[in-house]
């Protein structure tokens, strides 16, 4: 009888342990291994970058070659070391990077590293609008292309997708200026706010570099108004752009759901369409909007420069431009590598949160 009675209870105890130990080193190792991925990507993005500036000569010739003499140009190009061996410069350019040094601007003298603090804040500003009016367009669009699938509304409603991230963002913001600032003159045609609200905002102490943050510690409704009315066409037209990916995801993924043996059951229960596109449908479908986000912030900051330039919205898009122009490419290499490891650190911080969100993406 002690044997009987002992047996039993003795498998539940040693099961618990292991089924916890499993999951929570499931999601250590895969936060482990995106991790690590992020000094290879930042590596080969590096390095792609240095080549490809290394392609058009040395930047001291292609910046000052008109501007100099032969005899003074050489000098510059050997103070600078531009004038040894391309593998010896590469090296020399990792070890910068390694110790956070990304190059001084040939043109203006200015570090790289101090260039994104200043200018980096209106690049995010713009990149969280757009960001706002992609969830804002692209997820309630999506659901009810779901819901309307196989119907006009629902072809209507992807054609307008397909033309969404198809256009050229400075085609769009040329669009929009034309439409509702020359038209209907309801908007500002360009800049981040007016000279005015600048003058204001600039002049609070420790300003952020962001005007929405800036003009809402200066508790002036009028300045935060003017910000807002400034950010709203360049934020519609680099949010479109990903708005018609999400709206697409959205789409695929709710119509997906909807064959689950769940989504059937509630159906035979009486559960409307309507209400299974909200309660059974849109975490599921969230689920790779919150993957593919990190990828799109990427194609955010690069449909930056032209946005910022289209606007005269002074991020670090329009720098970008501005030393191009300037064929100043110490500055567009430091800028790139520094935009590169940024979108790195978001990626993992975007697969973090997606493994959380869903524990079946880190298997």
């Amino acid at each position: 009888m002690t044997t009987t009675t002992e047996a039993p209870a003795s498998p539940p105890t040693a099961a618990k342990p292991a089924r916890s130990k499993s999951g929570g080193g499931g999601l250590a190792r895969y936060l482990l291994v995106r991790f690590l991925l992020i000094f290879p990507t930042v590596f080969i993005l590096v390095t792609m970058v240095f080549l490809f500036m290394r392609v058009t000569g040395d930047p001291i010739t292609a910046a000052q070659g008109g501007r100099l003499s032969p005899a003074q140009l050489q000098e510059r190009i050997h103070e600078a070391g531009y004038d040894r061996p391309i593998l010896v410069q590469y090296v020399e350019y990792l070890g910068q990077i390694a110790r956070g040094d990304f190059g001084t601007s040939i043109t203006d003298h200015q570090p790289v590293t101090q260039i994104l603090f200043q200018y980096g804040g209106a690049t995010l500003e713009l990149a969280f609008y757009s960001l706002i009016v992609a969830l804002i367009v692209g997820i309630p669009l999506g659901m009810l292309a779901a819901y309307l699938r196989d119907r006009w509304p629902d072809a209507v409603l992807r054609i307008f997708a397909i033309l969404c991230y198809a256009t050229p963002v400075f085609f769009a913001g040329l669009l929009l200026k034309l439409v509702f600032s020359v038209w209907l003159d309801v908007l500002p045609v360009a800049g981040r706010a007016s000279a005015r609200t600048e003058l204001q905002i600039t002049s609070i102490d420790d300003p952020t570099g962001i005007y929405l943050i800036d003009a809402i510690r200066t508790g002036n409704p009028n300045i935060i108004g003017d910000v807002l009315s400034h950010a709203v066409l360049p934020g519609v037209a680099l949010g479109l752009l990903t708005a018609g990916i999400f709206l697409r995801l959205v789409r695929t993924n709710v119509i997906g759901t909807f064959s689950m043996p769940y989504v059937d059951a509630a159906r035979s229960r009486g559960v409307s369409e309507s209400r299974l596109v909200r309660k059974h449908a849109l975490r599921p479908a969230l689920v790779p909007i919150i993957t593919v986000m990190g990828l799109q912030i990427a194609m955010l900051l690069g449909g930056a420069v032209l946005t910022e330039t289209t606007f005269e919205w002074e991020g670090l898009g329009f720098q970008v431009a501005h030393y191009l122009q300037a064929r100043d490419f110490v500055a567009v290499q430091g800028i790139v590598a520094l935009l590169a490891v940024i979108v790195a650190v978001t990626n993992f911080i975007v697969d973090v949160i997606a493994a959380i969100v869903d524990p079946r993406v880190r298997f």
